[in-house]
């Protein structure tokens, strides 16, 4: 969960912005991202949104930051 964190920090964010932005309560994010809890499938794509990359990042599958293209 430390891509989590870092990538949130990296893109300025804090976890009430996270929360404006996903619309995931602050408190869940704060677990999400320090492992206590994990996320379902919606809010790793709204999570993946927010933060522009790729679910496949989150998950650790890959090393690209950057978001696949969309159609």
């Amino acid at each position: 969960m430390s891509r989590l964190k870092d990538l949130r920090r990296k893109r300025g964010y804090t976890q009430l912005n996270m929360q404006m932005k996903t619309g995931i309560n602050q408190s869940d994010y704060s677990k999400i991202e320090t492992g206590k809890r994990y996320y379902t499938f919606e809010q790793c794509k709204r999570i993946a949104l927010a933060l522009n990359t790729s679910m496949d990042y989150l998950a650790g599958l890959t090393d690209v930051e950057e978001p696949y293209p969309r159609s």
